[in-house]
């Protein structure tokens, strides 16, 4: 091998690896049914892009790496790993566990980008470092950037399309929401949780994070959120490296231990799913105190919606007088992940001065899967305009949602097709009635 793929794990993690994926490719029955849920086969028609062509190359991965990586690497990445094939699968294969482990070996094989190597293991783990470089960011930005869309609140870049393409993006806020609060330690009289607002709500969506705070605070519920939180890792683990997803996730456990609670709560449904299936599915990877905290956290870990509804069973009555037209889009992790698709729904339908219009294909998938979104634009726009087409056919003023990532995706498409309709979470609109 080249040095450049000279392998970061050993041979035998690797034979091991390859053993367990082995395990987990037998139950697949290659009956197809994948074709009709996949977002990316719907665009391309490529059998190499749906579920069971990439099931196929997996099962002589060893020998398919050895003739050409790069190839192996570019079809795996080639998902918005949405899960829409797992929810819909009759054979009740663990798709998203087969194509994270094939990641994680293909990864450890041909190492990681440099790049990737500084955000996963320079960046990600320090958050005052994150913190600061957003800082930085935000007081130079304001040159570079140029208005798209006043109500949806984005802007362009054109000194910057070599990097972001001709995306519309939402500016960054002056401090991140762990920098202004710190540790937050709120007592409450309506139980215990941990706040964990995740990268995207604490550094460019803050509102989101300030809305959760304000609806847990307006509920009595005591907040303990730690200054040292990192990443949940899920950025590390879709692009296979499992040593700095490890990293993360132990940081998380120890920042977490400090105090005792009830739940843990997110405004961030791809968060949610992480910590919830994520860190239980590499458990073995960890020491018996933190199996014993992602035990826990698998039981106990809730999207803010559910939370209000299942566990603080507020009384969401339905309003029936509403005239501002709200529609809710169902994020992958969150639906298809978690289950979780009635709570944000029980929500909208209660707010006063709204009248909730349900989309077609809400819990189509925006197109976004994170870094799937960095290097395959042009395909994730693609699937993208659907579910532009789908909102606007209900003229709604606004579209609601629980992930930060798909609200990313909608403000882009949303503003690149002129169209005036705001994107919020479902915790923002329901703080506003407080």
């Amino acid at each position: 091998m080249s040095e450049e793929y000279q392998s970061p794990v050993t041979l035998a993690e690797l034979a091991r690896m390859l053993m367990k994926l082995d395990d987990l490719l037998i139950t697949c029955m290659r009956c197809g049914f994948c074709q009709s849920v996949c977002p990316v086969y719907g665009e391309t028609f490529r059998e190499a892009d749906v579920t069971r062509g990439k099931i196929a190359l997996l099962e002589d991965l060893a020998h398919e790496l050895t003739l050409d990586a790069d190839n192996v690497n570019d079809r795996l990445n080639r998902c918005l790993l949405c899960g829409s094939c797992e929810s819909n699968c009759p054979s009740g294969v663990k798709i998203m566990d087969i194509f994270i482990r094939a990641r994680a070996i293909v990864a450890g094989y041909r190492g990681l980008g440099a790049i990737k190597k500084l955000i996963f293991r320079t960046v990600l783990p320090r958050p005052r470092l994150f913190n600061f470089m957003i800082g930085v960011s935000s007081a130079f930005q304001w040159p570079f950037l140029r208005r798209a869309s006043e109500k949806i609140g984005t802007s362009r870049a054109p000194i910057l399309n070599p990097v972001l393409g001709h995306r519309h993006i939402p500016s960054l806020p002056s401090k991140t929401f762990s920098a202004a609060h710190g540790q937050i330690a709120e007592p409450g009289t309506n139980g215990q949780v941990a706040l964990f607002p995740g990268c995207v709500p604490d550094k460019i969506f803050t509102q989101m994070s300030e809305a959760s705070l304000k609806i847990l605070k307006h509920h009595k519920v005591g907040v303990f959120m730690p200054d040292n939180l990192v990443c949940c890792g899920i950025p590390s683990l879709a692009s296979g490296d499992i040593k700095s997803f490890i990293k993360l996730t132990s940081q998380n456990l120890a920042a977490l231990a400090a105090k005792p609670f009830d739940y843990l709560v997110t405004p961030c449904a791809t968060c949610g799913s992480n910590i919830k299936e994520n860190w239980y599915r590499f458990i073995d990877r960890f020491s018996p105190a933190e199996r014993t905290l992602i035990e826990q956290l698998h039981t106990k870990t809730l999207d803010i919606t559910a939370y209000l509804v299942r566990v603080l069973k507020v009384d969401f009555k339905p309003v029936t007088n509403g005239t501002l037209a709200v529609t809710y889009h169902d994020p992958c992790h969150l639906k298809k992940g978690l289950g979780i698709s009635a709570e944000p729904r029980a929500i909208l339908k209660s707010l006063p001065g709204y009248k909730f219009v349900e989309m077609p294909e809400a819990d189509r998938c925006c197109g976004n899967g994170g870094s799937f979104n960095l290097f395959h634009y042009d395909l994730s726009k693609s699937i993208g305009q659907v579910k532009r087409d789908n909102i606007v056919s209900v003229k709604p003023k606004i579209v609601a949602t629980t992930c930060p990532a798909c609200t990313l995706q909608l403000m882009d498409l949303l503003s690149q097709n002129k169209d005036e309709i705001e994107v919020k979470h479902v915790a923002e609109l329901y703080a506003e009635t407080l």
